[in-house]
Formats: C-alpha cells, structure tokens, sequence
C-alpha cells in the first residue's frame, strides 16, 4: 500500500447527515430536494451554510448539479466541486474524493448529496423511453435486455446454477432487511413479511421478483465531509473516514466469472488502506439494488467463502442480532433507494449510537458498499470508524 494513502486514514470525517423524507411522489423538483438535504446535513453538523466551500454529488442526467445548487443556496465561491457522471457504482468515490480534497486543502467543508424523484420523475434503467447513450447497448437492445433487473438476474441466475444458491436465500435476505425496516421511522416499507410472502410476490425478471428489487423512491440525503481536526469541534461525534477506494468493476460483457464482482479487487486495497480485515467490521450497509448484490458482496468482501452467501445469509448472520448486521436501515429494498448515500449516512448513524431500536450495540467500523461493479465497470467503498 502506498505510504501516501496510508497517510490519508483517518485525516477526514463525516461531520453532518441530513435527509428529505422519502416518498413516491416528492411534489417538488431535484434541485428542492437537494438543497433541503444540504441544508439538513449542514444543521446536523451545527454549522451554517456559508461556511460550506465545496459540493458533490453523482447523477446520470437526473438531477441537479452543484453549478445550481449552490447558487440556489447562496454559497457563492465554491472552491472544489465534483458532478461525477455515474449510477450507484460511483455513489461512494463521490466521499472518497471529497475527502482527498479536504485532506489536500482544496476545500474545508464539503457536502455530499444525492436527489432524485425516481419515482415520480426519471428512474435510471426505466423503460418507456430510449435506450442509455452506451455501446454496449446496441448488442442488447434487439433482445429487450436493457434494464438493471434482467441484467442483474443473469447474474444471480449463473450464482444459483453455479454454487446452488436458492429462492429462499434471496428471500430470506429481503425477509430481514424488511425487519430491520420496521424499526426504521424513515423507511417506505415497513410492514414486515415472510418467506412465504417473498415467495408468493410476482416475477421481475426471473429468479427476481417484487420483492428482490429495491423501491423507485422520491427523495434526498447528503453527508458533510471536513477535517478530523474540524469534526471534533462541532455539534455531532465524528465518524472517520478510514479507507475509501474505487476502481474498475466487472463487465457484463466480458467478464470470465459473472459470480465474482469488482469488489473482489478493491477489497484487499480498501482492507489495507484501513489496516483492518473483514472481522473488525461490525455493521456493514452493502449496495442492495437487488438481493442477490448483498450475497454475492457478502463473498466478495470476505465475510464468507464464495459460493456460500446464500446459506450465510439464511443463517441469520446478516440479522440486528447476527455476527455481521448489515442494511439496518432496511436498506434500498425497504428503506428507499436514494443511489447509496442513503448506506452511508446509516453508517454513521450507528457509529455515532443514533440508530435508536435498530443500534447495533458497541458498532465501531462500518463497512458501506456501492454497487459492486455489474453494469457499469467500476465500483467503490467506504471504511468509517467511530472517533
């Protein structure tokens, strides 16, 4: 690991987290929810908004930019600002180098936010218009196969095949974020469900149904990033950024191992750049677009041998009360899909003892994902740990 990264852990913290409710039908634009969000997250950090100087967020054309959000907002002179093109595989380098910008001096408090009305507006992936501006795309489009659901069940499908995972894992999975859900105030989904409810829930695209894919939601959350020196001083415990990686995924279209995503590479960097393993992580918010992305990460990042996600996760492991809890907050199938920034401010959430009845007790390091790299190749992390 190089000595300039090592030096990076723990230089940054997440200081405010702020969120829009989240609903189905938003009833104002992208750039509303955003600068309610920012302004949340600034509140929560006990700052006020002129001492932020920097703004990112991640979009694919469906929402508002920090060129308008910060205008809207009064901030003036923004001295960094990243608009990073890009879906849920990038949602967690947009921190990472909001971090390496505070670490380098370019800026002192940057928010992080993501705002979509994916539901009553344009949902990423949605049918009913043209297909994505992609090469790849013109291979796929004759067939009907464009949307993230058929392209995820591929992939889940070549797992079932390959290492037997079944119906009832992926069930199981969604069972427990919905329990996780219920003790969620924010979460969409709070009704818990069964097996046999997962079960009996119709096809997407199989072996997906209803109940494997995350919500199409309305709404916004934003992260403050400044200084550890910084966070200490202000209203909220600092959780620190102690490795923050991304790199290149899997291709869809070239990959020799469908079941094996590009987390698998960037793990041994993030690992070492936090100089922890998969056994000091003690909550873990991984990207669950659909279940078979938490199993299939559950391998890739180490928690368990390849092939054995599935029974892993009917074993309960993943549960509020199991070794590793993961989506407490019920996660994107449950809580709503605000493309990953939604992870990371649970993450904090639990490492600051504020997850009320769903706390994992004693969280220290918290482990939260991106899309694990299939769509789109490339794919990031996030190691944060309670100061």
């Amino acid at each position: 690991m190089p000595k300039r990264l090592l030096e990076f852990r723990d230089r940054t913290a997440i200081a405010g987290v702020g969120y829009t409710p989240f609903s189905k039908d938003s009833g104002v634009s992208t750039l509303t929810l955003a600068c309610r969000a920012v302004l949340a997250a600034v509140e929560d950090a006990g700052l006020s908004p002129g001492e932020v100087d920097g703004l990112a967020t991640h979009r694919v054309g469906d929402s508002a930019p920090p060129t308008l959000v910060g205008p809207a907002l009064g901030l003036g002179d923004l001295s960094w600002h990243l608009d990073q093109f890009g879906g849920g595989s990038v949602s967690h380098a947009v921190v990472g180098q909001a971090a390496l910008a505070v670490a380098a001096g370019l800026a002192e408090t940057v928010v992080c936010y993501r705002a979509i009305n994916a539901r009553s507006e344009f949902r990423m992936g949605g049918t009913g218009r043209g297909v994505p501006v992609s090469p790849e795309v013109q291979y796929q489009a004759p067939y009907g196969y464009v949307a993230p659901p058929q392209q995820f069940a591929m992939y889940a499908r070549a797992h079932m095949l390959r290492y037997g995972t079944r119906a009832e894992h992926f069930g199981a999975l969604a069972v427990i974020q919905r329990a996780n859900a219920a003790k969620n105030p924010r979460a969409l989904m709070r009704t818990p469900i069964t097996l046999d409810d997962y079960l009996a829930s119709r096809w997407i695209a199989e072996p997906f149904r209803l109940l494997d894919c995350c919500l199409e939601t309305d709404g916004a959350c934003a992260v403050v990033v400044t200084t550890a020196e910084r966070a200490r001083s202000l209203r909220r415990p600092p959780v620190l950024v102690s490795a923050a990686a991304w790199g290149g995924g899997t291709s869809h279209l070239s990959c020799d191992d469908p079941t094996v995503t590009g987390a698998a590479g960037l793990a041994p960097r993030l690992y070492a750049q936090a100089g922890l393993g998969p056994g000091d992580i003690d909550v873990a918010q991984l990207y669950d677009c659909f279940t078979y992305s938490v199993i299939v990460q559950l391998e890739d990042y180490g928690f368990c041998p390849k092939g054995e996600g599935g029974p892993y996760v009917a074993s309960g492991a993943t549960a509020l009360d199991g070794e590793l809890p993961v989506n407490t907050h019920g996660g994107f199938l449950s809580e709503g899909y605000v493309h990953g920034v939604n992870h990371i401010a649970e993450a904090v959430s639990q490492l600051r003892g504020e997850a009320g009845d769903r706390q994992v007790p004693g969280a220290e390091v918290a482990l939260s994902t991106a899309q694990p790299g299939y769509v789109l190749p490339a794919t990031s992390a996030l190691i944060l740990r309670r100061a």
